[in-house]
């Protein structure tokens, strides 16, 4: 998950993300609601500038220059972990990658299946079509936050990709140590329940590799895009 350009009012000074969930607004249809264009606010991921919001109009645009970047490492069947509406899924295809989308929000996977890719409504921890056998897991727009464990979360996609398999990392910029928040998503006045969400930034990959027997293959600063190719031991 990234966020875009933060916003700030009076309101947000002081927030307490402790408080009871007004409206019940579940974090799927937070998600869901974004994707729909709907301003979607993120509270809780610290720093002076406030509360950011979705980047649900990249999300829903098609592929740029940069994902391509990133994409081009991607070898052989693709899951991709968090696809969102399916914008590298997609892209992925057009390159003739064979790819899958998996995400928890329905209607990202509707938006997936309407580009034309395959997507499946799964939690990346449940049980997944061709287990140990992708060549390649892709944890893109600060996907290695999900959970909140990004080292229970290398594990689980080194599972799931064939040995000798690589998993495509997005970092947040090198500075300060692997941050884990407690976030709410806002919309229209609602908001979720918080929810655990890591930032990893590019300089503590080392560590994350040692924790979780993977070597890094590659470590790429593209115009600001930090990002990482990992490699699952063994032969494929």
């Amino acid at each position: 998950m990234t966020t875009t350009s933060p916003q700030r009012s009076d309101a947000d000074q002081g927030v307490d993300l402790r408080a009871p969930v007004q409206g019940g607004l579940a974090t799927s249809e937070a998600f869901a609601a974004a994707l729909r264009g709907e301003p979607c606010r993120v509270l809780g991921m610290g720093g002076d500038a406030g509360p950011a919001l979705l980047p649900a109009r990249r999300w829903t645009a098609d592929a740029d220059d940069s994902d391509h970047a990133l994409l081009r490492r991607c070898c052989g069947a693709t899951v991709d972990i968090g696809c969102g509406p399916g914008r590298l899924t997609h892209a992925l295809l057009s390159l003739g990658i064979k790819a899958l989308g998996i995400d928890v929000v329905d209607t990202a996977v509707q938006l997936t299946r309407e580009r034309g890719a395959m997507a499946l409504q799964r939690d990346i921890f449940a049980d997944l079509p061709g287990e140990g056998r992708w060549r390649t897991a892709l944890l893109a727009d600060g996907n290695i936050g999900i959970g909140g464990d990004p080292v229970r979360l290398l594990r689980r996609a080194s599972a799931v990709v064939t040995p000798g398999g690589r998993i495509i990392v997005d970092l947040a910029a090198p500075g300060g140590p692997i941050r884990v928040h407690r976030v709410v998503l806002e919309v229209a006045g609602r908001r979720t329940r918080s929810f655990p969400w890591a930032v990893v930034p590019a300089d503590q990959l080392e560590l994350l590799a040692e924790q979780t027997a993977l070597r890094i293959l590659e470590l790429v600063d593209h115009d600001g895009r930090w990002f990482a190719t990992l490699q699952r031991g063994g032969s494929s």
